[in-house]
């Protein structure tokens, strides 16, 4: 919002004419978008306290845990450094990468949304036809992803009270920094390029950048010091030490970036036209290279299968890395032994994190087959799929492409995770993969689902990513605070073999098969029938 401020003040009135419009129709699109994000986010930051009061229930057992972090650069790397063995900076510092994380991802999916997505269906060329200012689009995206990272700053501010007043206003304003340096960064990224897929990989791609910055420079320093950490927003959010003498002018950082690139984005955005960019797409070849509906669909998802696959395989061996230092690190603890074993198995510690850790991934790996599977939306949405469709191309085909990127993606996924498991941990790949492979047909079932709600009711399919964010919320928090086995059981994922360690069932892991098969079949079979969607 500080950033939307700042060029407000150089511009004219009739510059932001129907900006309130705007971003009362932009609510009302994202009412089902934003809450989910908001929701899981407060969520997870908000139930850290009693699940670490469960696991550090006495002052000498977190004042233990903050000397074994000092010694321990893989979980640093991971998590962050912790700077004081109150609840509340436990909570920031388990929590703080994370939320600062899922705030940016949010951030800068409202922003693309609202302005490069906005253009490049050619709506936002009709909008601009009317009494809209020439900034009012970029403004409205802007106030958006404010109103919606404050809402967040407000439930974590006021959901952590508890834990002192003041670190709990500094760690929701942070978090709130965090989303309103990446949005204010997907705006200027979306100035330069025509494709909103490009903008948001492009984005995405400077918040991992973000995050690998923060976890050399906090591998290499116990105290958050190191230049690599402050070259990062995310390191800015662990040095603003909530809770622990909270350092109040690192919210100047956090203004000041904002407040910069939002000025450079409202300058950009003034010197092109609707449509267009400072980067234009090249021109393809004269003639087609592209053959088959699969091939097309390949084209136009093989960038982000690219990006997901080398974060799988990075993170593999982040995991794996981490390994043994986790083990050293829960101990005798028999709390967090617990946790460890809920979700990963009642084997051996090490098989237990190690269970645990490719649980996690599978989850991640279903908010891929969702965005994958939701391509088709998009593309049919856009009115790009209609003149594909126009020619001698049947609806099954064209969606198989798609289909058949997604689901085979999330194997490649899954591959590369367990390889990069294997390769951080220094032991045999065998069941370790086999261990990867066995998520998958949890991870089919949530595709499946989204294939379903695209194909049968496609007005209603972004909910897809509510299923996929209420699925990774129970797998991700339900074991730490010890929720029913019952609430477990609602996600697919509580009914796969805790693998490695545990033992092989084939019936669960061929139901959810069959499961995700029917799903599938039922939604292709819904796309057959209705009509192809506009916009």
């Amino acid at each position: 919002m500080t950033a939307t401020a700042f060029a407000l003040r150089g511009t004219g009135s009739r510059q932001l004419a129907g900006t309130g419009t705007l971003v009362r129709f932009a609510l009302r699109r994202d009412r089902a978008m934003i809450p989910i994000w908001v929701g899981v986010n407060a969520l997870m930051v908000l139930s850290m306290p009693n699940t670490l009061k469960g696991l550090y229930g006495t002052a000498a057992e977190r004042a233990d845990l903050v000397r074994q972090m000092e010694t321990n650069a893989s979980l640093r790397a991971m998590i962050g450094p912790v700077f004081d063995d109150s609840l509340g900076a436990l909570t920031a510092w388990r929590a703080g990468v994370y939320a600062g994380a899922l705030a940016a991802v949010m951030s800068l999916l409202i922003v693309v949304r609202h302005t490069r997505d906005e253009e490049e269906s050619g709506r936002q060329e009709m909008i601009s036809a009317g009494m809209v200012g020439r900034r009012a689009p970029l403004t409205a995206a802007l106030l958006t992803a404010a109103v919606a990272n404050a809402v967040l700053a407000l439930l974590i501010a006021g959901g952590l009270a508890g834990q002192g007043a003041g670190g709990a206003l500094a760690f929701g304003l942070g978090i709130a920094g965090v989303g309103m340096v990446f949005a204010t960064m997907a705006a200027i990224v979306a100035q330069f390029t025509e494709s909103a897929r490009l903008a948001r990989g492009l984005t995405a791609g400077l918040l991992g950048a973000a995050f690998v910055l923060r976890a050399a420079g906090d591998s290499a320093t116990d105290d958050g010091s190191s230049v690599l950490t402050w070259v990062s927003p995310i390191g800015w959010l662990e040095n603003l030490r909530a809770f622990a003498d909270e350092r109040w002018w690192v919210l100047l950082l956090f203004a000041g970036a904002a407040v910069v690139q939002g000025a450079v984005a409202y300058e950009l955005a003034g010197r092109r036209d609707v449509g267009m960019s400072f980067l234009p797409s090249r021109p393809g070849p004269a003639e087609g290279r592209l053959g088959t509906a699969g091939a097309l669909a390949w084209r136009l998802q093989r960038g982000s299968v690219l990006g997901w696959s080398i974060g799988f395989l990075l993170a593999g061996v982040v995991y794996g890395g981490m390994t043994e230092g986790a083990a050293d690190l829960v101990g005798d603890n028999d709390n967090a032994r617990e946790i460890f074993q809920r979700m990963g198995g009642q084997s051996g510690l090490t098989d237990a994190f190690l269970a645990a850790m490719v649980g996690m991934l599978g989850l991640v790996a279903a908010l891929y087959v969702v965005a994958s599977v939701l391509r088709l939306h998009g593309e049919e949405t856009s009115g790009r799929a209609e003149p594909v469709l126009a020619n001698a191309v049947g609806r099954l085909r064209w969606a198989a492409g798609h289909l058949i990127v997604a689901f085979g993606g999330s194997v490649l996924l899954m591959l590369l995770a367990g390889l990069g498991l294997a390769l951080g941990y220094g032991k045999s790949a065998g069941p370790i993969l086999a261990a990867c492979l066995v998520q998958l047909p949890a991870i089919w079932v949530i595709g499946g689902v989204a294939v379903l709600l695209h194909g049968v009711s496609p007005r209603v399919a972004t909910a897809a990513w509510g299923v996929a964010g209420a699925v990774l919320l129970i797998g991700w928090v339900g074991p730490a605070l010890d929720v029913p086995q019952a609430v477990l059981d609602v996600s697919p994922f509580g009914h796969l073999p805790k693998l490695p360690g545990g033992e092989m069932e084939w019936g669960p892991v061929l139901v959810l098969t069959g499961v995700a098969v029917v799903l599938v079949g039922v939604g292709v079979a819904g796309l057959r029938r209705r009509d192809v969607i506009s916009g």
